[in-house]
């Protein structure tokens, strides 16, 4: 059985239509995250992460929201995969299991904290549940694994005659680590962690944008 040109995008979608989606996910996760702090009572940007938005009423707004930004990811590392062949494995296998990590942030939410939602004791929690743990570990996998799909995307772009996305990529890699991992054992708290966020989400688009020009 052949297969014509026409009937080739309904069974295989192309790779540019799946880079597109690595164009959305962060503007999407933002807008959608940033919409629900300044409406929500009781968050505040300065200490709390999106993440625990998932909690109290409403919460299911962020949860869905992790589950389709997720969704996005994958998509977006698929097409990675087809613009960049076997040249960056772990490039796009490392983004996959990013996306992974996002939508399984919405199975395991984190915990109430820092006196949100409203009737949440203030300052950290005293103790951390089963599920709790559980986001706290997907998501320390997770930003290890853009960490590392930024830092081995370095190689590929300059072999492609992408300098400026090479080193941005280098320090993408490197500010995430700093970043995430800074924000919980170093002082800078949760600013640490939105800047990992952003960082990560800009590198993403910057790099499904220049993919999806090549294919």
């Amino acid at each position: 059985m052949t297969f014509t040109d026409s009937t080739l995008p309904l069974d295989r979608p192309p790779a540019r239509s799946l880079l597109r989606w690595g164009l959305v996910a962060g503007p999407f996760f933002l807008t959608l995250g940033l919409a629900q702090a300044f409406v929500r009572d009781g968050f505040d940007l300065g200490r709390h992460p999106l993440s625990v938005l998932a909690n109290g009423p409403g919460g299911w707004v962020q949860t869905v929201n992790f589950a389709l930004t997720g969704v996005m990811v994958m998509a977006a590392a698929v097409g990675f995969k087809r613009a960049l062949g076997s040249s960056a494995r772990a490039t796009t296998w490392c983004l996959g299991v990013y996306g992974l990590s996002v939508f399984l942030a919405a199975v395991f939410p984190a915990d109430p904290v820092d006196g949100f939602p409203p009737g949440t004791p203030e300052g950290p929690p005293t103790s951390i549940s089963t599920i709790g743990l559980l986001h706290f570990i997907v998501g320390a996998l997770g930003f290890l694994s853009l960490a590392i799909s930024a830092l081995t995307a370095t190689r590929p772009m300059m072999r492609r005659g992408l300098g400026w996305l090479g080193w941005f990529s280098l320090f993408t890699g490197l500010s995430v680590v700093v970043g995430f991992f800074g924000g919980i054992a170093l002082p800078i708290g949760v600013a640490g962690i939105w800047f990992a966020v952003v960082i990560g989400w800009v590198w993403l688009a910057a790099m499904s944008y220049s993919l999806s020009q090549t294919v």
